[in-house]
C-alpha cells in the first residue's frame, strides 16, 4: 500500500546537511509534518503501511517507544510527529537504511523532532546477551511497533537485494521479533504491529504468554474485498481476551483516494487506540 508524498530528488551533493553517496529523495509525510531520507530506485519505501502502524500508538502515549526494524524511519518519525511526549529509539539491521535514517534527522525540516529521536543499527532478531549488547535493553521501552518482512517463499523474488532484505521474511521471524519486543518492554508496555493475515496465527502462537488482551483489525482495500493487511496490539503480560475490532476501510467504494478515516490515519490527524 501506497501514501502519497511530496518528493525531492537528490543525486549526489545536496548540501552539507544531507549529502550520502547513494541517490535518494527527501519525502515529506503528514503534509509536512517530517521528512525522509529514502534511497531512490532501491529498497524499501515507506507507505500507508508504516502510517497505519503508527497510527496504532494513542494519542496520550509518553514515556519511550522502539520501532523494530524501522527502515528508514517512516513510523518512528510519524509516531513522534504526532505524540510530543515520546522519546522514539529506531532500531534497524540494514547499515543503508540506518544512514538514510540519521540523515533524515539533520534535515533542518526535522529540527523540532531530532531531539527526541535516536537510530541505533541492530539485528532485532537477537536474543540472550547478543541482545543486550546491540543495545536492545530489558524492560526499557512503554511502547514497542515493528512492521516486520512479511514475504514468504512462495512470493515473487526482487533482484534488489535491499528490499528483498525488507520483504523477505525467515523462518520463526514472529517468533524471534515478538521474544525480543516482549523483553525490551516494560510491564504492562504495548506491541503494535502490520502484517499480513495468512500471518494471524503464528502472531497469536508468539504472543502466548507475552502479550495478551490482542485486539485485531482487518485492513480492506474496499468493503466486500479481502482483508490485505491486520493491524495488532498486545499488552505485556495482560491476561484479557482476544478481540476482533471493526474492519478498516482503505477506499469508499470504487473510489481511488483514501476513505476519510484512513486520510487521517495515514496524516498523523487520528489514531487507531485502545
Amino acid at each position: 500500500m501506497t501514501v502519497a508524498t511530496n518528493r525531492t530528488k537528490a543525486d549526489g551533493c545536496r548540501d552539507n546537511e544531507t549529502d550520502i553517496a547513494a541517490p535518494h529523495t527527501i519525502d515529506a509525510f503528514h503534509h509536512g509534518g517530517f521528512y525522509l531520507v529514502q534511497p531512490e530506485g532501491k529498497g524499501h519505501r515507506a507507505g500507508l503501511d508504516a502510517m497505519l502502524l503508527a497510527a496504532l500508538v494513542p494519542d496520550d502515549a509518553v514515556g519511550r517507544l522502539a520501532d523494530l526494524g524501522a527502515g528508514a524511519g517512516a513510523a518512528g518519525f510519524a509516531v513522534a510527529s504526532r505524540i510530543p511526549d515520546l522519546l522514539v529509539t529506531l532500531f534497524e539491521r540494514s547499515a543503508q537504511m540506518v544512514e538514510c535514517a540519521n540523515r533524515s534527522m539533520i534535515l533542518p525540516q526535522n529540527r523540532h523532532l531530532a531531539s527526541r529521536i535516536s537510530v541505533l543499527q541492530a539485528d532485532v532478531a537477537l536474543g540472550g546477551r547478543a541482545r543486550l549488547a546491540a543495545g536492545l535493553a530489558d524492560s526499557l521501552y512503554d511502547h514497542v511497533i515493528m512492521n516486520p518482512p512479511f514475504n514468504d517463499s512462495t512470493d515473487r523474488t526482487t533482484p534488489d537485494d535491499l528490499k528483498a532484505e525488507a520483504h523477505a521474511m525467515t523462518e520463526h521471524m514472529f517468533s524471534q521479533w515478538i521474544r525480543t519486543a516482549c523483553a525490551i518492554a516494560r510491564p504492562g508496555g504495548q506491541l503494535s504491529l502490520i502484517a499480513r493475515p495468512h500471518s494471524l496465527a503464528e502472531i497469536i502462537s508468539a504472543c502466548d504468554r507475552r502479550f495478551g488482551g490482542l485486539q485485531v483489525t482487518p485492513v480492506h482495500p474496499r468493503p466486500g474485498q479481502n482483508a490485505i493487511r491486520i493491524l495488532l496490539t498486545g499488552i505485556k503480560a495482560s491476561r484479557a481476551r482476544l478481540a476482533l475490532c471493526p474492519p478498516l476501510f482503505v477506499h469508499d467504494g470504487t473510489e481511488r483516494a483514501f476513505s476519510a478515516r484512513v486520510d487521517d490515519l495515514s496524516n498523523g490527524r487520528a489514531s487507531l487506540t485502545r
